[in-house]
């Protein structure tokens, strides 16, 4: 797992974001009113926007469906935007030609761009669905390509997930989105517990992102997130966490510009070299992104 990076040779990287053309696919979990805001395109130009001032050197894309054609579309954008180090795809990881699946999308742009893939497991209704012996043959798969396997969790599903990246122990694991604690209730465990179990396993890290929609999106403060961050930071250390925006979600509760401004604030107590390792040099690390990438 990443270390922490001189500060002077660190790229600056942002491990989490999103783009989508509701003209070549819906978002189906675009659901309420409260979603307005998302119901339109995202794209490189209004990414590009967003990151102004901030001196992003890369970007990891995270797919956003379970549709292996969204992630070849997104392999395909980034062999044409500099901006993109990287793309963390979707595979279905309980079927049984998993590494077939695989070696597809490895062998689109000479897999250079395929860093990852992820798995929407709080979109299972088994809590134990990590755990199923076909989803675990999934992961084995998963490692064996030398790829980073981004879980994207609830509370509920931790305990699965800490006997999945046990048993699985070959495999380099990303809980995004510090497994999504419900900040808006002020709740607490089981969610403190099982990231502190999950932080003991040395193949797992995690994202500072998302933090902002699990709050109140209207009132939230940084220092109702900073137990969170804190928390997380106690339990992974620095060089085991990284930034990622989730932008263009994070926009329902947050601009970019605050959402950098709220991790930078969380993080002020680290040396500059380890608040560098969690906005970029770790996700360089986990991904194995290049300079030559982004």
């Amino acid at each position: 797992m990443g270390e922490a990076h001189d500060n002077a040779m660190t790229l600056r990287i942002d491990a989490h974001h999103h783009l989508w053309d509701l003209a070549a696919r819906p978002q189906p979990w675009m659901v309420g009113a409260e979603m307005a805001p998302l119901r339109r395109n995202f794209g490189v130009t209004e990414l590009t926007t967003a990151l102004a001032g901030h001196d992003v050197d890369g970007t990891v894309v995270v797919q956003t469906v379970a549709d292996i054609t969204e992630t070849e579309e997104l392999l395909d954008r980034a062999e044409l935007e500099p901006l993109i180090a990287g793309v963390v795809g979707y595979v279905d990881v309980a079927a049984p030609d998993v590494g077939e699946r695989l070696d597809r999308l490895q062998s689109r742009a000479s897999g250079r761009w395929l860093v990852g893939v992820r798995s929407l497991v709080q979109y299972e209704t088994d809590p134990n669905w990590l755990s199923r012996p076909d989803v675990v043959a999934g992961l084995r798969a998963v490692a064996a390509h030398d790829l980073v396997h981004d879980l994207l969790i609830l509370p509920h599903q931790v305990d699965a997930t800490i006997e999945a990246v046990s048993t699985v122990d070959e495999g380099t694991f990303v809980i995004d989105h510090l497994a999504k604690p419900n900040i808006a209730r002020n709740q607490w465990e089981p969610w403190a517990g099982g990231i502190a179990e999950l932080a003991r396993r040395p193949n797992v890290t995690a994202k500072l992102s998302g933090l902002v929609t699990e709050a109140n999106w209207a009132t939230w403060t940084d220092d109702q997130l900073r137990p969170y961050v804190d928390h997380a930071l106690a339990a992974f250390g620095p060089s085991r966490l990284m930034f990622g925006s989730d932008w263009p979600v994070c926009t329902v509760a947050a601009t970019y510009d605050r959402v950098v401004a709220l991790i930078m604030g969380l993080t002020s107590m680290l040396s500059p070299d380890e608040q560098a390792a969690v906005f970029g040099g770790n996700s360089t690390t986990v991904y194995s992104l290049h300079e030559e990438q982004s």
